[in-house]
């Protein structure tokens, strides 16, 4: 568990990610801040425990910290937000929240692989983007992937991903999420 100094050096770094590029635009005509608070909302709905919750608020937090365009997709050019989002994660959260950072765009590719109706549910820019990501999973990945540790934390962590892209929904501030963030910290 973090000392409340360690917690508060935290939320202080979180925050100041989203400070610094929560803003930049997500391409669904969002923020990235509106995008992950949506996600996180929407896990809170669901009734989600803090955990669930705070991967949901941070599923994209690569694409604050990874320091590239957001637009490298429409060049064919994936950034591998989940994996810098992970690593920069994984030095304040457990096993469980960064896997199921690290994972949600492989369970995108699950969900599109195991049920190929999935893929009718995605946005224009999910559709774009699942196919520089690797297209659906085949067969023997859709096994590898349920084989991972974390892989069912991350594909609810993709559900609430892809329904948080409505405009003007009602959702809290990321203040809000802060008690979830402190109580999650490792």
């Amino acid at each position: 568990m973090a000392t409340e100094r360690q917690a508060d050096v935290t939320v202080n770094e979180i925050l100041a990610a989203f400070a610094a590029n929560g803003h930049l635009d997500y391409g669904e005509n969002m923020s990235m801040q509106e995008h992950m608070l949506q996600t996180a909302h929407i896990a809170e709905q669901d009734g989600a425990d803090a955990r669930l919750i705070v991967a949901a608020l941070l599923h994209d937090f690569g694409h604050l910290v990874c320091n590239m365009p957001n637009d490298t997709f429409l060049d064919g050019h994936d950034n591998h937000h989940e994996e810098i989002g992970a690593d920069a994660l994984a030095k304040w959260f457990d096993e469980d929240i960064v896997n199921a950072v690290r994972l949600h765009v492989a369970a995108k590719r699950y969900l599109c692989g195991s049920n190929p109706a999935y893929f009718d549910k995605l946005s224009d820019a999910s559709k774009l983007t699942l196919e520089i990501q690797g297209g659906p999973m085949n067969d023997a990945e859709i096994q590898a992937f349920r084989s991972q540790p974390g892989h069912e934390m991350a594909v609810r962590v993709r559900v609430y991903d892809d329904q948080g892209k409505v405009q003007d929904m009602e959702r809290p501030e990321l203040g809000h999420y802060l008690p979830a963030i402190r109580k999650c910290l490792a």
